[in-house]
């Protein structure tokens, strides 16, 4: 079994090749149980969930602890810790133990890229970043990777952390003009994209700001009673999610305008398997407000970790 760290995923991975492989794997009817996410105890928001999926040529599972006050009790702590195990579909053999914690940031953005090619206008070019964390660069090189994006501003708590995304994200595209979202209400107006990775319990702005025609991309919240974004947006915009089963279960977002009584989950309009076979064709016009909302699946996770043992162990039992 090969034991593959967050260095070697760093240097195989690409978002034109993941988004390509992602939309193979959610095109073609994969197993995928609902995951298991067991909250830790009742004083905190501590995790551990287990996430397995298969096809035709590997099995994967995925483990993740989620500790979100770890960096404030010792700096040198992370709040998310994860790693995944690769099996051969065709012998069950053990292939790979990969980190997780890399896949998971690869796969979310590439996933939420993957949504935009099909929801976000062609021509969206302005992107507005809510978030700061290990994620956020991520998320934005993602989405420069499907749409003609010229300039990203950035939304956070800390300026410090605003710079270090910004340095991030410059080195890898520096022909990007990018800028701190001084004015949370001007930027949601301008943007013809909004992603959101955050830890933020409440929404992060206005859904009357949202311009038509925009995207909106949320993937910071997993829990019932938070979400990052008003009922008001869920109700004027068109409904995606990553994956049905999960997202009912865990997002805020589609939860609390349902116990309002003003949203059913019947208004979703489709999942993201349902765009790459093409069932649903995404946006329908220029003008309307598309909303993808994602929670994380285990089908990115097997598809992600299944692409890097592919690239680097070509002969590999898979």
């Amino acid at each position: 079994m090969k034991i593959i760290p967050a260095e070697q995923i760093q240097q195989v991975l690409d978002f034109p090749s993941l988004i390509t492989a992602l939309k193979h794997s959610f095109a073609n009817a994969p197993n995928l149980p609902k995951r298991n996410l067991y909250p830790l105890d009742n004083s905190s928001k501590d995790a551990f969930a287990v996430l397995p999926a298969w096809d035709d040529s590997a099995i994967a599972v995925k483990a993740f602890s989620y500790f979100p006050e770890n960096p404030s009790r010792n700096a040198e702590l992370k709040s998310l810790y994860s790693q995944i195990l690769l099996f051969s579909r065709e012998t069950g053999e053990p292939l790979a133990l990969l980190d997780g914690t890399s896949i998971t940031y690869w796969r979310t953005a590439a996933v939420s890229a993957l949504a935009a090619a099909s929801l976000a206008r062609e021509d969206a070019n302005h992107l507005l970043l809510f978030g700061t964390g290990n994620l956020a660069s991520y998320m934005a090189l993602a989405h420069a990777a499907v749409r003609p994006i010229t300039e990203i501003a950035i939304r956070g708590r800390s300026r410090d952390k605003a710079a270090k995304v910004m340095e991030q994200i410059g080195a890898k595209r520096p022909d990007i003009r990018l800028s701190f979202c001084e004015e949370i209400e001007r930027d949601v107006a301008n943007a013809d994209i909004i992603s959101c990775a955050t830890g933020s319990p409440v929404p992060l702005f206005d859904g009357n700001w949202v311009t038509p025609g925009t995207h909106v991309d949320l993937v910071g919240n997993h829990h019932q009673d938070a979400r990052e974004c008003d009922t008001e947006l869920m109700l004027r915009s068109q409904v995606f999610v990553d994956n049905r089963s999960n997202v009912f279960a865990e997002a805020g977002e589609l939860l609390l305008p349902k116990a309002e009584g003003v949203f059913h989950l019947e208004q979703v309009s489709a999942e993201l398997a349902e765009l790459c076979r093409a069932e649903h064709s995404g946006r329908q016009n220029r003008e309307e407000i598309t909303l993808f909302k994602s929670v994380g699946s285990a089908l990115g996770d097997l598809s992600a970790a299944n692409l890097v043992y592919r690239t680097l162990y070509p002969g590999g039992n898979t």
